[in-house]
């Protein structure tokens, strides 16, 4: 089942973020705005940078069937 706040088109734009008061500000495309503990924010950044990881190898995979 789709996730209701997706979109078919991927968002080209990265999001923002900025320390403010002990907090981690993301500011993202079309409004999306998140406030997270550093701790939160850390787990988030390993989480992109792997689902980015994973997604760069599909994107090689499917240039270069073997």
């Amino acid at each position: 089942m789709p996730h209701p706040h997706l979109s078919n088109t991927p968002e080209k734009a990265g999001g923002t973020a900025t320390a403010e008061q002990g907090q981690v500000m993301l500011d993202g495309p079309d409004g999306v705005a998140v406030a997270m503990t550093p701790e939160a924010a850390l787990l988030t950044a390993q989480s992109l940078t792997a689902a980015a990881e994973e997604a760069t190898d599909q994107q090689s995979a499917e240039g270069h069937p073997s």
